[in-house]
């Protein structure tokens, strides 16, 4: 039984996005978060470390340690495309700015994939709209054109994607890979030459990123969808599902040789209360979630038929198998964010069947929330620069002591072009009655944009300030006046020891070399047991340097008075 598209478009709802305008917005999320900045705390940092560390050709390719110790995942891709940059771009960047131009090209292309995953399921035969009677509908080319549109907008929107896609880390390689998945997935076997090379791309990308179970889980779903994809001829479903096995098996294999198999599903007493789950859902994967839902009811007589719908099904498996992970993985944000590209497909299919009172709640809801987050953004930035509002700027002086206001003409300027953006946007949608498809995630991608671009401008000096390590090391280099000496780190986690080689430019060596050094930086959590272990009749307290943002966070430096006899 065949059963009728829910989707009733006319040709002139179809009209698609300026393209001027869909570069500028993404270049506007890409970039911004990237450049500007040190390496902030925990894992950014941390990968750095492992790419600087490869780059001066201190430790295996292979094996990466960092001062002795191991990376914390299995994923080797991130550290090695970001040590390849800091090697070509030696001498025309900083190593930590060169370091994140190829995370830079992973997002933009994880946009482009994304676009182009939401275009090819759009011209699938089943997931047209309903044709008219007289004519009028819409083209299938300048419909799946106008839904890609859509998709895209979908995924910018989503307020998760924010900070994990700008970070250093293999959470955004995983998401790339995802991505070109998604699209090998949703191309063929329409295309064979792109399709078939993201597919290789991406599997393999994924298990040197350290998730292989997720690359033979979403490479076998692929396979399967593909070879059920009505439309195609037999021989055509028969050599794209065999490439995609092919691949998958040759991705699963390249995990064994190189033991990235690795068990992480979390015991049942570990798992996270439904509660904080639910949240995380709801304010990570927004606005796309309660359109995914929407999908799902309006499409659900084509979900639940006999025939495997490839434009339904084939993001509906990569959004089950991203939210099984976060279900049974830490951190579960991380693997929430491999399935925001399928989400945001399942959204596009959302506006077809729409209503028009709840396209109008999302743009309301949406402009109130961004109006007020922006003007939070500005009056917070107008405080600590003017003192004015006075309590603002009390407050961020009580979370940020010893912070020095600066102005950049620059930032100033970008943020103001960007507030200017928003006001005209907003008059465009407001005047702007016509049908478009995609015009009710206009603005929640405008607001989203808009949001992360002045944190990323106005409030970055701030933001480098309490996120950075650099004070707090500048401080603990302070106190090693013998700067030749090699240092032992304690209890340090790998972003501090990462923060020590960077921005203190000091010697650390194993803590098996303690018997060799006569300096020792200790986190000063492991307080009790650096005493057991360095006596303080053979070693003297230099200092006690904290975290300005965070006095808890100490790091004491120990200087070696006497040797055992």
């Amino acid at each position: 039984m065949i059963h009728p598209t829910p989707a009733i478009v006319a040709q002139s709802a179809v009209r698609p996005l300026p393209r001027w305008a869909l570069l500028l917005l993404c270049l506007a999320y890409a970039v911004p978060g990237f450049v500007g900045r040190d390496p902030w705390r925990n894992a950014d940092i941390a990968s750095f470390g492992y790419m600087r560390e490869l780059a001066l050709g201190r430790t295996s390719w292979m094996d990466p340690l960092l001062v002795g110790v191991p990376p914390d995942g299995d994923g080797l891709l991130p550290y090695w495309l970001g040590a390849w940059a800091i090697q070509a771009l030696d001498g025309w960047l900083p190593a930590e700015l060169a370091a994140r131009l190829p995370f830079v090209a992973l997002l933009l292309l994880t946009l482009a994939a994304t676009w182009y995953s939401v275009y090819y399921l759009a011209r699938s035969p089943r997931a047209q709209p309903l044709a008219f009677t007289f004519g009028g509908e819409a083209q299938p080319a300048d419909y799946a054109r106008a839904m890609a549109d859509a998709g895209l907008l979908a995924f910018i929107a989503c307020l998760g994607l924010a900070q994990l896609s700008h970070e250093t880390t293999s959470y955004l390689t995983q998401l790339c890979c995802t991505a070109l998945l998604f699209y090998a997935g949703s191309a063929m076997p329409w295309r064979t030459a792109w399709p078939t090379f993201t597919a290789i791309a991406g599997l393999l990308g994924l298990v040197l990123s350290g998730a292989p179970t997720l690359a033979v889980l979403l490479g076998l779903g692929c396979a399967w969808l593909v070879a059920c994809t009505r439309g195609a001829t037999l021989r055509s479903r028969a050599v794209a599902a065999g490439v995609l096995l092919a691949a998958t098996v040759a991705a699963a294999a390249l995990a064994l040789q190189l033991d990235l198999w690795r068990w992480r599903i979390v015991r049942f007493e570990d798992l996270k209360q439904w509660q904080s789950l639910v949240r995380l859902f709801i304010w990570f994967s927004w606005p796309a979630w309660p359109l995914t839902l929407w999908t799902l009811w309006r499409w659900r007589q084509q979900i639940l038929s006999r025939e495997w719908h490839r434009h339904l099904w084939l993001p509906l498996w990569f959004a089950l198998v991203a939210v099984t992970a976060t279900l049974t993985t830490q951190p579960a944000d991380r693997a929430l964010l491999l399935g925001l590209p399928a989400l945001a497909a399942l959204a596009a299919f959302a506006l077809p069947t729409l209503r028009r009172s709840i396209a109008a709640l999302i743009d309301w809801f949406t402009l109130l929330f961004f109006s007020a987050s922006a003007i939070g953004i500005w009056v917070v930035w107008l405080a600590v620069q003017t003192g004015v509002p006075a309590k603002p700027a009390a407050n961020v002086a009580k979370l940020a002591p010893g912070y020095v206001p600066s102005f950049s003409l620059l930032a100033f300027g970008v943020a103001l072009a960007a507030t200017a953006a928003w006001c005209l946007l907003v008059v465009w949608r407001a005047a702007r009655n016509r049908p478009v498809i995609w015009r009710s995630l206009v603005l929640p991608a405008g607001g989203a944009t808009l949001g992360w671009l002045l944190m990323m401008t106005l409030w970055l000096p701030l933001l480098n300030y309490g996120r950075s390590f650099a004070p707090q090391v500048a401080g603990v280099a302070a106190a090693i006046t013998d700067r030749d000496s090699c240092v032992v780190g304690y209890g340090l986690n790998r972003a501090q020891l990462a923060a020590l080689l960077h921005h203190g430019q000091l010697h650390m060596v194993p803590t098996e070399q303690l018997a060799q050094c006569d300096w020792v930086i200790a986190d000063a959590s492991a307080a009790p047991l650096v005493s057991a272990l360095l006596p303080p009749a053979q070693w003297q307290e230099m200092a006690s340097v904290s975290r300005p943002t965070d006095r808890g966070d100490r790091m004491l430096v120990l200087r070696r008075t006497a040797r055992k006899r």
